[in-house]
């Protein structure tokens, strides 16, 4: 584990996750890391770069981290650069199966996840060794995680876009 000063993580990612800490160059990393699989594509939408935002936010990422997103050149970084220093407090925690995860929410936050975001996230889960089995179920359980929220939606009412956690 890194020696640098760990940041304490929101109760949620506690919740989600099992995590209660990451450094702050792991926070800004696995942001970093997010803007370079949604923006392969050339660009990163205002509803992605939104998504990613809140997300951070939700995950207990610190406002100067999230503030540098906003000057980060993702179409010139290299996915490989950042992944080494996304550590957490958890020593058995990956990062890979959970970016793949979240940039499959990241790239659908706009309400279009098209064949090529797709594709782009395929690319980057294999440069990032994860299987494609793998790939399959967390679009599986994105899938199913809109589902239920549209359903609740729906038995209770309520008019609002689908959680992005």
């Amino acid at each position: 584990m890194t020696t640098a000063q760990m940041v304490p993580m929101s109760e949620l990612c506690q919740d989600l996750y099992g995590l209660s800490a990451a450094t702050q160059e792991a926070f800004l990393n696995y942001g970093k890391a997010l803007l370079v699989i949604a923006g392969s594509d050339g660009e990163v939408s205002e509803a992605e770069y939104a998504w990613l935002v809140d997300h951070q936010r939700r995950m207990g990422a610190p406002e100067e981290v999230i503030e540098l997103y906003s000057t980060f050149d993702y179409r010139k970084a290299d996915l490989r650069d950042l992944l080494p220093a996304i550590r957490t407090d958890v020593e058995t925690w990956q990062a890979a199966p959970h970016l793949v995860y979240h940039a499959i929410q990241m790239c659908g936050a706009d309400g279009v996840y098209t064949q090529a975001e797709k594709a782009q996230v395929l690319r980057a889960a294999r440069l990032m060794g994860v299987r494609d089995d793998i790939v399959l179920s967390l679009h599986a359980l994105v899938d199913m995680e809109r589902a239920v929220h549209d359903l609740r939606a729906a038995l209770f009412h309520v008019d609002s876009a689908p959680a992005n956690v």
